[in-house]
């Protein structure tokens, strides 16, 4: 099913021109639960992967403030906790004992292993499926995969793989699998194809010159004030630019990204200083309380589902942070060098 973003509540751009130059096309992914194979664009499917090529792995050093887990345990955890939520009734216990028994002997994790850790994948994505999509010549195919663990910068390990779909003969259907995942399955994606939309996104505040910014700011309280304290919408307006206006949130390619919690900083590439393109955002949700105005139209009239495990607005279950979103950035002179990473 196609996903359609609503119309914004306002056309920002008329009330202030000067954002008419700063709009970027941004494709919203839309990943809901399904069964990819590697023919499909998907987040958390099978990949394209030739027979004969190795599979890539982190050396790195990892943080573990809890003890890893297996992916099969994490998995296996999920099967358990969907299906308890699908037949659970008032006055009974949620879990079977075979159930209690299966997951605590997950929680337990396992020591941490000494060999390279195979990468776990992420993103498939097909230049047919997303146009928009900035590649190298001679490419059509962004295969994105990570270290399913937390390291030194807090985030997992990403490695970006570019392909010529023509030139692949033979595709691996066992890829190895990483030995270690975070204890809480943080960077383990469900399965899920993928629904894109291009819509048009304008710079977080953060990212607006300071006269601009103050303008919107004073249009934002005098328009659409928020809320008094003491009421159940306490703080919340009707419409914010921040939140309704500015930047798409969700699983995206290109566009702005979604600055929340820090000053916005130039992306500078280390390698030729040259700017940095956001290329992939990685989010936690679809959604929350604060940008329902961007929820697909397709799913706002549905009715409400019976309590489920996996939350609708959480359709691939990564969590970054405590729910933040993290930002897959390119160089925009060169392919060839370093990435960043960036959380919000």
């Amino acid at each position: 099913m196609n996903r359609t973003t609503p119309p914004r509540p306002v056309d920002i751009a008329a009330l202030f021109p000067e954002l008419a130059r700063l709009a970027r096309t941004t494709t919203r992914l839309h990943p809901r639960p399904g069964s990819p194979t590697w023919h499909d664009s998907s987040i958390g499917g099978p990949l394209l992967w030739p027979a004969d090529e190795p599979w890539p792995t982190c050396a790195g050093e990892h943080h573990f403030p809890d003890p890893p887990r297996a992916l099969a345990d994490v998995r296996s955890r999920r099967e358990i906790l969907t299906a308890a939520w699908r037949r659970n009734r008032p006055g009974t216990d949620l879990l079977t004992p075979r159930e209690k028994a299966l997951l605590e002997q997950g929680d337990a994790g396992h020591p941490p292993g000494r060999e390279p850790n195979a990468m776990l994948p992420v993103a498939q994505l097909y230049a047919r499926d997303i146009p928009a999509l900035r590649r190298p010549e001679g490419t059509d195919l962004l295969q994105v995969l990570w270290c399913p663990l937390t390291h030194s910068d807090g985030l997992p390990a990403v490695h970006l793989v570019w392909r010529a779909v023509a030139d692949v003969e033979g595709v691996t259907t066992d890829p190895p699998v990483p030995a270690d995942v975070d204890h809480y399955g943080s960077y383990v994606p469900e399965p899920c194809l993928v629904h894109p939309e291009a819509v048009t996104e304008y710079p977080a505040p953060h990212e607006l010159d300071e006269d601009l910014a103050r303008r919107v700011h004073a249009w934002n309280d005098r328009d659409h004030p928020a809320a008094p304290q003491g009421g159940p919408n306490a703080g919340r307006r009707d419409v914010d630019y921040q939140f309704d206006l500015s930047v798409a949130p969700g699983w995206k390619v290109g566009g702005w990204g979604p600055w929340s919690f820090s000053d916005a900083w130039p992306m500078v590439c280390e390698a030729c200083a040259a700017p940095m393109d956001p290329l992939l955002t990685v989010a936690s949700d679809e959604w929350d309380g604060g940008n329902r105005s961007w929820i697909p139209a397709e799913d706002r009239d549905r009715p409400a589902d019976a309590p489920s495990y996996r939350a609708a607005s959480q359709p691939t279950m990564v969590s970054i942070g405590r729910g933040d979103h993290m930002q897959i950035y390119i160089c925009s002179a060169s392919f060839d060098h370093p990435i960043h990473q960036n959380m919000q």
